[in-house]
């Protein structure tokens, strides 16, 4: 049997922000620290870097547009950019007042949604380039944002949660949210996934957990969301050691969904039968991010030293991607 796993070679030279593979190809973006975003052919082992693009600060997001010829980021620049990945040109699509922590493309919808520090979304309309970008105000800072393919789940500060309909963002005005949520995790959210499926989404903390949950609001739809423990290592006094849940990421056909901790482990969960399908090796640092490919047949995992430990300077440790292959 070939190894399973592979690390790509040229990895970043700081902290991984986000990691996508391309919509068809096992192209992949990798965000970094390093104020570059780096655009890999994963198709073979140790990869091949394709080009990296360099910006003017951190990279926080990046996500592939309407094909694989454009990408788009979010950084602490502020600024909102779509990338032409064959000539590397960079476009800013439009500016918020702070940095931009997120960004995705929504193709049902030809949208491209943005999330900054400043408390707003900005959501940019593609096919048509003369209606002006629409501002949404938010009650909090958003930390995480994620899509199916009719709502957008935007993930807050003091546990806050909006779902939107996608089909009410195609307006110019500003519209209302569908849902408004409270999380059902008792601490500061640090990432948030949508069901390919479209009936749900799940979240995590800083304080190892997750929660799974549907948008359906009727009190039956309602009954079933659950939480659970996981990302938790016992100490040498056999105290469980809490991490953070960094990333999460759902296959986009069986309906399971792997979770990266800053215990350096990932886990691959069934969201139905509410249990641990496995856990692969420990990696040699935090797991940062988290993306399957289009076929779900790999999983691109990027791991950074992370700030688990308390260690100021988060200099130690190795930044690296590997891509798994995985099994049935």
């Amino acid at each position: 049997m070939s190894n399973p796993q592979y690390e790509l070679g040229d990895p970043p030279t700081d902290a991984i922000s986000a990691i996508q593979f391309a919509p068809i190809s096992l192209r992949l973006l990798v965000a970094s620290w390093d104020r570059f975003v780096y655009f890999y052919d994963t198709s073979s082992p140790g990869g091949q870097l394709l080009n990296k693009y360099e910006h003017r600060a951190p990279v926080l997001d990046a996500c592939f547009g309407e094909n694989e010829e454009f990408a788009y980021t979010a950084g602490v620049d502020w600024d909102v950019r779509r990338i032409n990945l064959s000539n590397g040109s960079q476009t800013v699509l439009s500016s918020h007042k702070a940095g931009v922590r997120s960004v995705v493309f929504v193709p049902s919808h030809n949208l491209l949604i943005s999330a900054s520090w400043d408390a707003t979304l900005h959501i940019h309309h593609l096919l048509n380039s003369s209606q002006a970008t629409t501002v949404i105000q938010l009650p909090g800072k958003p930390f995480s944002l994620s899509a199916t393919a009719t709502k957008l789940v935007v993930a807050m500060s003091s546990r806050a949660l909006q779902i939107y309909e996608l089909s009410s963002l195609t307006s110019e005005s500003p519209p209302e949210p569908w849902q408004r949520r409270e999380s059902s995790l008792k601490f500061m959210t640090r990432a948030v996934a949508c069901m390919p499926t479209d009936l749900g989404y799940a979240s995590s903390s800083i304080e190892g957990r997750v929660a799974v949950e549907w948008f359906d609001p009727s009190s039956e739809s309602q009954a079933r969301k659950y939480a659970f423990k996981c990302h938790r290592q016992p100490n040498p006094e056999g105290v469980d050691v809490v991490y953070p849940v960094n990333a999460l990421a759902f296959h986009p056909i069986h309906g399971t969904f792997a979770s990266g901790g800053g215990d350096g482990f990932v886990a691959l969960w069934d969201a139905t039968a509410k249990r641990r399908i496995r856990q692969y090796q420990k990696y040699a640092s935090s797991v940062a991010a988290l993306s399957f490919s289009n076929d779900g047949k790999h999983l691109a995992i990027g791991i950074c030293p992370g700030f688990e430990d308390g260690r100021e300077g988060v200099g130690e440790g190795e930044v690296k991607v590997f891509i798994r292959e995985l099994g049935e």
